[in-house]
C-alpha cells in the first residue's frame, strides 16, 4: 500500500529528539490508570492524570480499542549441534499443523529440514524462509499446537528497550484488560492504561465503545534506515474492522460525535479500511505528514521512539510543530516514555 506525503521532503532527522535514558519506563505504574496524561488538545500542553480521561469526553463520542492479545511468542532452544537460539513467533500460519513464521536469533542459521530442540521438550522443524525464499522470517513446523506451546513454554516478548527478563507481573501488565484475540507480539500500549474504573466512568458519561483487531508485529520496532522517509518500506500487519465497528463510526459521525482511536494500531486499522475498503485485511500503510485522515478525530497514544514511524504518524495527525513542542514539554516535565510509560491525548490538526 502507498504512503502519503506532503510537498516537503521529510528527512529522518526531522523526527529525532534527545531523550534521557532514565525516562524510558522499565516497569508499569503501580495502577494502570495512575499514569500521567499529557493533554495535547489545547494550544498549550496541559498535565493531567490518566483517570481524568472520561472528563474530556461526552455522549456521542466513540472509543475504538484494539482487542488483540499478546502471545508469549519468545521461545528458546538449541540446534542439533548444541548452539543456542531464540525464536520470536511473528505469525501462526496453520495452528492445526503447527506451522508458524518466526524471527530467528542464532549464530549460524540452520538449513531447511533441520530439527530444533526447544526448551520445554518440543521440537521445531525448519521448513524454509518466509514469506518467500529470501524472506526475513523462517517458516517452522512445531510438533504440537503453537498457541498451547507458547502458553506453556513461551516468554512475554517485551520490547528491546525494556532491559529486565519477563516476569509474572509482565504477563499481566503487558496485556490490556480487554485482550480477546491472541496474535500480537507487542502490546497496543495506549490501551494498557485502561482499568475497570476508567471504563465504567466512560460508560457513565455516555461514551460508546467499539473494537478492531490488529495483531501487532515485531516490525513495529523496526528502525527506519533511509534518510528520506519516503524511501522506507513499511512492514505488514493483519487487522480486522468488524461491521459493528463501521456502523458505530457511522452513528458517531452522524450525531456529531468524535472518534477516539486508542493507539496508533487502531489508527492504522481504521484508516486502512477507510482508504482501501472494508475488505482490506493486511496493511502496510505508512502515515506521514500530509496524510488525509478520514475517520479518526482524537488519538490516545504513548510516547514513541525518536526517528520511528510512529513519530511520523503522530506528527501527521496532530501537526509536526505541535508534536515536537509536546515532546519537549514531556521531557522537561519528566513524563515516562514508551510501552510502560505515560499517555498523550491528541486532536487532529486541521488540514491547511
Amino acid at each position: 500500500m502507498p504512503h502519503f506525503a506532503d510537498q516537503r521532503e521529510w528527512k529522518l532527522d526531522d523526527f529525532d529528539f534527545d531523550l534521557p535514558a532514565e525516562l524510558i519506563a522499565q516497569h508499569p505504574a503501580p495502577e494502570r490508570s495512575a499514569s500521567r496524561l499529557l493533554d495535547g488538545c489545547q494550544p498549550s500542553p496541559f498535565d493531567r492524570q490518566f483517570r481524568e480521561l472520561p472528563d474530556q469526553l461526552g455522549p456521542g463520542d466513540l472509543l475504538v480499542f484494539n482487542d488483540t492479545q499478546v502471545i508469549k511468542a519468545r521461545l528458546f532452544g538449541r540446534k542439533a549441534t548444541g548452539g543456542r537460539l531464540e525464536l520470536l513467533i511473528e505469525r501462526v500460519l496453520d495452528a492445526g499443523n503447527g506451522r508458524v513464521a518466526a524471527h530467528m536469533k542464532v549464530s549460524k542459521k540452520p538449513a531447511p529440514g533441520a530439527v530444533l530442540e526447544m526448551d520445554g521438550g518440543f521440537e521445531a522443524r525448519v521448513l524454509g524462509r518466509w514469506p518467500h525464499e529470501d524472506g526475513p522470517l523462517y517458516q517452522l513446523a512445531l510438533n504440537a499446537d503453537p498457541y498451547a506451546l507458547m502458553a506453556a513454554h513461551g516468554h512475554v516478548p517485551l520490547p528491546p528497550y525494556i532491559t529486565h527478563e519477563d516476569t509474572v507481573d509482565d504477563e499481566a501488565r503487558y496485556q490490556t484488560v480487554f485482550a480477546a484475540k491472541p496474535g500480537a507480539v507487542a502490546a497496543p500500549t495506549a490501551a494498557l492504561h485502561f482499568d475497570q474504573g476508567v471504563l465504567q466512568a466512560l460508560q457513565a458519561r455516555g461514551v460508546e465503545r467499539a473494537q478492531i483487531t490488529l495483531h501487532v508485529g515485531a516490525g513495529t520496532f523496526q528502525p527506519v534506515k533511509t534518510e528520506r522517509i519516503a524511501d522506507h518500506l513499511m512492514h505488514h500487519e493483519r487487522f480486522e474492522v468488524p461491521a459493528a465497528t463501521h456502523e458505530a463510526i457511522a452513528r458517531c459521525k452522524a450525531s456529531g460525535g468524535r472518534v477516539l482511536a486508542v493507539g496508533t494500531t487502531t489508527v492504522r486499522a481504521l484508516e486502512s479500511a477507510a482508504h482501501f475498503g472494508p475488505a482490506c485485511d493486511d496493511t502496510n500503510i505508512f502515515i506521514t505528514p500530509g496524510f488525509e485522515f478520514k475517520v479518526v478525530d482524537l488519538l490516545l497514544t504513548n510516547f514513541h521512539l525518536p526517528k520511528s514511524t510512529l513519530m511520523m504518524l503522530v506528527s501527521a495527525f496532530a501537526g509536526y510543530e505541535h508534536i515536537m513542542a509536546l515532546y519537549r514539554h514531556a521531557i522537561a516535565q519528566r513524563y515516562r516514555f514508551f510501552s510502560y510509560g505515560d499517555a498523550m491525548l491528541l486532536s487532529r490538526a486541521p488540514r491547511e
